[in-house]
This record gives C-alpha cells, structure tokens and sequence, in this order.
C-alpha cells in the first residue's frame, strides 16, 4: 500500500497556514476535483477523496494539533492513523456544506429553510466641502438616488387590494428537496424554488406602480450636518439612508465620502494649521506687528527684533476643531524673510553704508561659521 502524503503537501499549503488559507485550498481543489465536475475520472474521484481527508484533518484545531506531532502514526486512531472519507452530513461537517451548496444549489441533507429578512444595499456619495466648511463644520443638502418601498403596495409588490400567494411548487418554504445521486450515494439536497425564486409567495396581479418589484426608483433629498474638524478622506455614515431592505428588512446606510479643497494660504496635520508670513528685512532686523490669517479673523502678532528667516511662531487654540472632543489645534505661522530685488542706486549704497558700519557681533551664524572653518584649516 502506497505511503499517505503529507496533509498540508495534499493541499498546496504551508504548515503554518491560517483556517482561512486552509478552507480557501480545500474549496478550490473540491470543486476542480469532484466527481460531477470529471465524471468517471478515477483518478480525480481519487484525488477527491484525498483531499477532503486532508481538510477533515486540517480544518479541525484539535486533530491538526495532534495530525502536527505525530503524522499519520497517531496512536489514538487505534494503529490506523487518519482514516478515509466515511460518510458525513455534507450541511455540518467543517466546511463541505459550503462546497455541497455551490454543487448542488443549497444544503444537503436539512429542511429547506425559507429566506428571511434582507437588509437594503448600502450607497456611497461623494460630498466637496471647502476648507473652511470641514474645518467649522456646515449643513449640506444632497439629491441621493435610491430605490425605496413602493409607496402604492407597500412593498409587496401586488396590485393594490390583492396580496401575494403562497408558491404552490414549494408551499412557502422558498426551497424544493430532491435527490441526486453522487460518489458518496443518493443525497438528498435542496435548491431554490425556480417558480418564487425562494421568496415562498408568487405575485398574480402585479402593482402597477412597482410593476411587482416592490420598490421604485427615486431621488430623496437629505440634509447632512457635518461635523467640525471633518477631515479629506474621511467617511460620514447615515444609517438607515441606503436602499430599502426585503422582506422587513432594515434599510442600508448612505456612506458620505469627503473630499476637501485645499486652502490658498493653510495648511493642514491632524487639527494643527500651518502658514507663512512674508516680512521684510527690515521688519525682521527691527521687529514689527503683523497680521497673521486664521480661520475667523487675522490677528496682531509682535514679531520680535532680530528675527531669523524660518522662524515658527505658535498662536495656540487657532488650529481646527477636534472632530471627537473639545478643543482646538494650534496655528503655526513661519516667518518667511524676503530679500528685496530691484533695488535703486542710493538704497544699495545705504546698504553698503549698513554693511560697512557693522562689526561682525551682529551676525551670530556667520561669525560662528568662519571661526570653525578657520579652526578646521589651521
């Protein structure tokens, strides 16, 4: 008798895969490998049966524990190791009532079960706010296309006046059982009732509003409040807003994506703006009052003397609005030196008289930098 293989070399996976890895292997070489799909193909029902041995094994935490310590030699399967694929219910047995479903169209071996309540699709919307409005927060108005519950049946989908039928093919199970025969057997398997389509009611006098849809396009107008601090990229969930659910089931939500315009003169890092300031020389050699931008007003801020370009200077509680609780960012404000071109005869003679009048005391950096270099080629 040939040697068993490896369990995990059966499957096409690592010893360390995770369950999901596992299950993904197990489904896709099932359904290449089963009998209906190579019908009298030894070779593949073969290969069949050693594959769904693997996954018993495998997909089980306990048995792939013990499958891991002593391969096919455990000794609590009675000398025998792993046995062959015995029978099993396909609808309980880890995973192969999910394989059995795609084969055969639903469950095998239990009661057909009628479809319950469905909950609607959710939508998206894409929303542009400008700076300011995700920053203080604003009220929009959006036209959202939707489909909701026929307001002439109620949703039922029949004519006003009349009511939907139990389908006399499944008598409201929404399934019908037959019997198929397979490798393992006559199976008894169910499927979806082909004349109700699984809903166990059939419509003979259609709305006709809906036209026995039970549900009507159309155009809603919802007013969104956003948030202050909303930031680029972020979500706002409307629960409920989305497409109407079946069978009594709860409607879908309206994800609003944002996307917001950036700012001519801010920038901005979680709740913290940033911005830049031009001043002149002079202003930044004598000091001076500037007005720096907000979100609201500009403000008055002393740039004191002596100030060197790239200098950042902190207004605290001027940022944005934190989107989960109280408080604000800050504002960052770069003092951005600007040398001035174009200059006339007389103001660049000025400066060389400036230039000229100075001891080198008032250039810290400079004088810093040539007292290193000299040290360094000395």
């Amino acid at each position: 008798m040939a040697a068993k293989r490896d369990y995990y070399e059966v499957l096409g996976v690592s010893k360390t895969a995770s369950a999901d890895e596992i299950k993904k292997a197990y489904r896709q070489l099932a359904k290449k490998l089963h009998p209906d799909v190579n019908p009298g193909d030894k070779e593949a029902e073969a290969k069949f049966k050693e594959v769904n041995e693997a996954y018993e094994v495998l997909s089980d935490d306990q048995k792939r524990a013990r499958y891991d310590q002593f391969g096919h030699e455990d000794p609590t399967m009675g000398g025998g190791g792993y046995g062959g694929f015995g029978g099993f219910d396909a609808s309980g047995f880890g995973g192969f009532g999910d394989i059995f479903s795609e084969f055969f169209g639903g469950g095998a071996g239990g009661g057909a079960r009628q479809r319950g309540p469905v909950q609607g699709n959710d939508l998206r919307y894409d929303l542009t706010l400008t700076f300011e409005e995700a920053a203080k927060g604003c009220s929009k108005d959006m036209n959202v296309v939707r489909d909701e519950k026929c307001p002439t049946c109620g949703g039922s989908g029949a004519k006003p006046g009349t009511s939907p039928v139990t389908c006399p093919n499944c008598h409201g199970s929404g399934q019908v059982v037959m019997t198929q025969q397979t490798m393992l057997g006559a199976m008894r398997v169910s499927r979806v009732c082909p004349n109700c389509h699984g809903e166990g009611k059939i419509i003979k006098d259609a709305c006709p509003k809906c036209s026995g849809r039970g549900k009507v396009r159309s155009t809603k107008r919802i007013t969104l409040k956003v948030p202050a601090g909303i930031d680029n990229g972020q979500i706002i969930t409307m629960r409920g807003q989305g497409e109407s659910g079946e069978r009594g089931g709860p409607a879908g939500d309206l994800q609003v994506f944002i996307t917001v315009r950036p700012h001519k003169y801010f920038k901005r890092k979680d709740y913290d703006l940033y911005c830049e300031v031009p001043i002149s020389f002079t202003q930044a050699t004598l000091g001076c009052e500037v007005d720096v931008p907000t979100l609201d007003q500009p403000v008055k801020y002393t740039v004191p003397e002596g100030t060197q370009p790239g200098t950042v200077f902190r207004i605290k509680g001027a940022g944005i609005q934190n989107l989960h609780g109280a408080g604000k960012g800050d504002l960052y404000v770069t003092m951005e030196v600007e040398v001035p071109r174009k200059l006339t005869e007389k103001q660049k003679d000025l400066l060389r008289q400036f230039d000229e009048s100075t001891t080198g005391r008032e250039y810290e950096k400079k004088k810093s930098f040539f007292e290193k270099m000299k040290n360094a080629f000395s």
